[in-house]
């Protein structure tokens, strides 16, 4: 995990309430897999604020997100490393000896000993809190710049012993003679040694992500078919992406013991007919969530260089993009895990005083397809605004033609640590190719959290 950061600086329910509301609707993604028309940068204003610093993301890179078990922005930017004040990573699943993944990656990288760092976890929206934990120390003056990213690597994840296996080693390691010693050995059994394996699972309700997605999806009464034709659309518009040079934010990675990657290889678009032969994931035999209409395990790391305005413009930078505002938000993590983005928005759009139609691009985190197709419906209905989200009408319909249209999560990769600057940095490079000037972040994250940004095109 350190070298990889390094180098980047139950069962299905009884009908439900909500299906009763949602329909199945098809989801036509033919006419998406075209390029994004270019956007006409309408005449906005700012969302400067008065008396309070500007927050510039002068550049961000990643390394090629690649399939879990398969094969620099200092270099990018030229920054010295000695005008970085502080860094900030997010990271998941920790591997003990590297808790503090951030340090342990500053120091392996070079960064001076008296460069403070520190990770931080919030599942899937880890690194966003690290950039928004960034915006908030250079808003307060503490720093002018500081380097954000994050970290996953599935491919070797901490396997544990059993807590019985646990247990008596710790005792074994606390007794003081033979016959102590011998006592607990006779207790020992071969179920012992069976191996704690990581799940994707919520601590609190027991449940896979996948098998609450499968639920989620029933409840908003999506099919399979539309959940396969989403996936398809994201395979194919990375694809296109990937071809046509889009995904610029990447820098080659030399693996380990192994080859130079230079791009994502998780990218497979396949056909509806040949997704529609594999077999439930989660909940068999009837469940509608899949490998090909999921986010796949991967490894991956994204850094992004934030500084305050007026430092990034005296050091001779360009910035991409500013930060603006964001929020973070709850809810319950049984039944409303993967819907943060539906409540997310809203808050985002009227704390910065904008409305749907002022987004120019949408970038959301896609866990699984029925993720986000619920997400789409949920914010579409004045019936669940009114019922579940405290609001009087609905958050209004996403646009197809702006949303995540060089792909995202389901065809690029999900390092859980790392999605959340790959998003910030494809709405700033998408703001820029298309001509817009606002874009909005959001993402869902286990614990039934969400996160939700405005992030504003710097003028050319």
């Amino acid at each position: 995990m350190t070298s990889i950061l390094t180098y980047t600086f139950k069962n299905l329910p009884s009908t439900s309430k909500w299906a009763l509301r949602f329909c199945v609707r098809p989801l036509s993604c033919s006419s998406q897999l075209r390029a994004a028309p270019a956007v006409q940068t309408k005449s906005k204003k700012t969302l400067a604020k008065p008396n309070l610093r500007n927050i510039v993301v002068v550049d961000g890179v990643r390394i090629p997100f690649l399939l879990s078990g398969t094969s620099g922005l200092l270099h990018r930017t030229n920054v010295p490393k000695e005008v970085v004040d502080y860094i900030i990573f997010g990271t998941v699943i920790q591997e003990v000896k590297t808790s503090n993944v951030a340090r342990e990656a500053a120091l392996g990288a070079g960064f001076s000993d008296k460069t403070p760092a520190h990770t931080v976890t919030m599942a899937c929206i880890s690194s966003n809190q690290a950039m928004t934990t960034a915006v908030g120390l250079i808003a307060s003056g503490q720093y002018d710049v500081v380097l954000a990213g994050g970290v996953e690597l599935m491919s070797d994840v901490p396997i544990r012993h059993s807590r019985k296996m646990r247990k008596m080693m710790l005792d074994l390691s606390r007794a003081k003679t033979l016959g102590q010693r011998l006592s607990l050995l006779s207790k020992f059994r071969l179920n012992f040694l069976s191996p704690e394996l990581p799940a994707v699972a919520e601590f609190s309700t027991s449940e896979t992500m996948g098998h609450s997605a499968d639920r989620l999806a029933a409840a908003f009464a999506i099919s399979r078919l539309e959940q396969d034709e989403y996936a398809l659309r994201s395979h194919s518009l990375a694809k296109k992406a990937q071809d046509e040079g889009l995904l610029s934010d990447i820098v080659p990675f030399k693996v380990p013991g192994k080859e130079t990657v230079s791009k994502d290889n998780g990218i497979r678009p396949s056909s509806l007919e040949q997704m529609a032969k594999l077999k439930p994931a989660f909940i068999k035999p009837y469940g509608t969530v899949t490998a090909a209409n999921s986010s796949f395990l991967t490894d991956g790391a994204s850094a992004m260089l934030i500084m305050s305005e007026d430092k990034a413009l005296a050091m001779g930078y360009k910035p991409k993009a500013y930060l603006r505002d964001f929020v973070y938000v709850s809810q319950d993590p049984k039944d409303q895990l993967l819907l943060g983005p539906t409540y997310a928005t809203p808050k985002v759009l009227e704390k910065a005083g904008l409305t749907m139609s002022d987004i120019d691009v949408f970038e959301f985190h896609e866990a699984f397809s029925g993720q986000i197709l619920a997400n789409f419906k949920a914010m579409d209905s004045d019936w669940f605004a009114q019922n579940y989200m405290g609001r009087k009408t609905k958050v209004g319909a996403l646009p197809l033609e702006k949303f995540n249209a060089w792909g995202g999560s389901l065809s690029l990769g999900h390092p859980f640590g790392a999605t959340g600057c790959r998003l910030v940095m494809t709405a700033a490079n998408r703001l820029r190719k298309e001509g817009g000037q606002f874009g909005l972040v959001a993402a869902c994250a286990a614990g039934g959290q969400g996160h939700g940004m405005i992030v504003e095109t710097y003028p050319k």
